[in-house]
C-alpha cells in the first residue's frame, strides 16, 4: 500500500495578510481533500539571519534553519506559493533556500531537496499573478535537484480573489488550484512508492 504523500506547504511571505498565505491555505486544504497530507507552515515562525559565509563559519547553521531543514527532509513533496518582488522571488524565500542548501553536520546541502517533487503558485494584486517570480523560482529549485511539475497557478488581481472566509470568489481559481494540487499528490506518490 502506497503511503499518503506528505506535502510541505508554505508561502514565501512573512506578511500577516499576505495574499500568498491565503492561496497557500486554500492549496493545503485541497491537498488534504485529494489524497495528500499537507503540513502548512509560516516562514515567519522560522526566523533566520541573512545568509553570510563568515556568519556561517563562525556560528554554523541557525537553529531555525536546522528545524526547517528537518521538515523539508521529512516531506517528499513541496508546494511553494511565492510573491514576486521586482520580477523575481522575495528575499525571504531566497534566504531560506540559501540557508537550507548549505552542507551541515556532514550532511549535503542537497539533502532537503534531492528527490523532492514541487509545485509552485503565486498571487499578486497585479495583472500577471507573480508569473515572473515563478519563472525565477523554477530554475532555482531545479538546480537543487527538485522535480518541479510543469503545471503552476498564477493568481492575478488576488486582492479581489478571496471572500472573507478565505475561499475564492471565482470557482475557476479553485479548479486551477485543485488541478495542480492533485498532480502534485499523484507525482509525489509515484516517486515515493516503496521499492
Amino acid at each position: 500500500m502506497t503511503p499518503t504523500p506528505r506535502i510541505l506547504v508554505f508561502a514565501g511571505s512573512a506578511r500577516e495578510a499576505s495574499l500568498n498565505k491565503k492561496l497557500a491555505r486554500v492549496a493545503a486544504k485541497v491537498i488534504g481533500e485529494n489524497g495528500g497530507e499537507a503540513t502548512l507552515i509560516d516562514l515567519r515562525d522560522f526566523p533566520m539571519p541573512i545568509y553570510e559565509g563568515d556568519l556561517e563559519a563562525r556560528e554554523g547553521m541557525p537553529p531555525m534553519a536546522r528545524k526547517l531543514r528537518e521538515l523539508f527532509v521529512a516531506h517528499p513533496g513541496l508546494l511553494i506559493v511565492s510573491p514576486e518582488n521586482n520580477g523575481s522571488i522575495p528575499s525571504l524565500l531566497k534566504n531560506t533556500i540559501d540557508w537550507l542548501s548549505r552542507d551541515t553536520d556532514g550532511r549535503s546541502g542537497l539533502e532537503p531537496f534531492r528527490g523532492k517533487v514541487a509545485a509552485i503558485m503565486g498571487a499578486s494584486p497585479g495583472a500577471f499573478g507573480a508569473i515572473s517570480g515563478l519563472s525565477s523560482l523554477r530554475p532555482i529549485l531545479s538546480r537543487l535537484t527538485v522535480l518541479v511539475i510543469p503545471d503552476q497557478v498564477t493568481l492575478p488581481k488576488a486582492d479581489q480573489a478571496f471572500k472573507e472566509d478565505g475561499s475564492f470568489v471565482d470557482e475557476r481559481h479553485l479548479k486551477s488550484v485543485t488541478a495542480v494540487a492533485k498532480r502534485l499528490v499523484e507525482v509525489t506518490a509515484r516517486m515515493n512508492q516503496p521499492s
